[in-house]
């Protein structure tokens, strides 16, 4: 891979960046993801503020290379996370599920690079505008909170690369290397990689969810929740109980009831396999091995290489 305008901006050896998933994303595997030459991100999403100093602590310790923190701006304690942030002097910052004029120029002031995390064109262009360093396009087939607009990867990568002038990251249904490339051909500058980190060693995930990703096949996930906090879920009990209080008529106060409180952190870092929230892509389907991130890592730069070698024979 040659250098480009996401390995510069970030001083990386690959434009790969790790998504930073809630009850994923620690240290260990914003670690790992750096050494290996990707970007690395805690998930701030799932830490109390004093959780989230220990691990970007703990990432200092772990890594000479640069890494970054993921943050969601819809979870309390943001004030408190932000000042963290530019008191442990972490140069780089994605936001999600918020307004980037909220936080951007107050991290921007303090020189750190900040990425924002978008579904459609029109919060793309907002993106650029509130002045953000790049973009990251997610789209449909993601896990997690997802977008509302059901925009898939293949058509949002090209209608934001129109529409703005910034390094372009493609999140959602990517990983392999045809995939990186196909959404670099596309016209995207790198790609995030979320689903494909989970099932790696250096996971902060129960190994029981990390072992039921592998054994998700296409069309075991879907998106629900979009009255509260649009999310991709697979099938299990909790998610067929949502199902039938749709069927219902449920209002959304009888479905945050239902939710309540922690169902993520049960699902994906507890290991409840029935009345957690298990958050996955769609491209789960094709993963079937848990793997050390720098296993992982030579794979998709191996298959990017064979991939990129073979399109002249098309």
């Amino acid at each position: 891979m040659n250098k480009n305008r996401i390995t510069e901006l970030f001083n990386i050896q690959y434009p790969i960046i790790q998504g930073g998933m809630i009850w994923n994303s620690g240290y260990k595997l914003a670690s790992a993801v750096s050494n290996a030459g990707g970007l690395g991100l805690i998930g701030a999403g799932s830490m109390y503020p004093n959780v989230l100093r220990e691990h970007i602590q703990k990432c200092k310790k772990a890594t000479d290379k640069p890494f970054g923190v993921n943050v969601p701006m819809l979870y309390p304690d943001i004030e408190e996370i932000m000042d963290i942030i530019v008191e442990e002097d972490v140069k780089i910052v994605f936001t999600s599920a918020g307004n980037p004029k909220t936080w951007t120029p107050f991290l921007k002031s303090h020189g750190i690079t900040v990425v924002h995390v978008v579904s459609s064109s029109k919060f793309a262009l907002k993106a650029q505008e509130a002045g953000v360093d790049a973009i990251v396009a997610e789209g449909f087939e993601a896990g997690g909170h997802n977008g509302r607009e059901e925009t898939t990867t293949l058509t949002l990568i090209p209608i934001v690369r129109e529409k703005i002038s910034i390094p372009l990251i493609a999140a959602g249904g990517i990983a392999t290397g045809k995939g990186i490339l196909a959404t670099m051909i596309l016209g995207a500058d790198g790609v995030q990689l979320g689903t494909r980190f989970v099932a790696s060693l250096e996971s902060s995930a129960h190994d029981s969810f990390k072992e039921t990703v592998l054994k998700v096949e296409e069309g075991d996930t879907m998106v629900s929740l979009k009255e509260l906090a649009p999310v991709r879920l697979i099938k299990n009990e909790f998610y067929q109980g949502l199902q039938e209080l749709y069927s219902k008529g449920a209002t959304t106060e009888e479905l945050k009831t239902y939710l309540g409180r922690g169902r993520a952190k049960k699902g994906m870092f507890e290991g409840d396999l029935v009345e957690g929230e298990l958050e996955i892509g769609q491209i789960a389907g094709i993963i079937t091995k848990i793997e050390p991130v720098s296993v992982i890592i030579e794979k998709l730069i191996k298959e990017f290489k064979e991939a990129k070698e073979s399109i002249s024979s098309l």
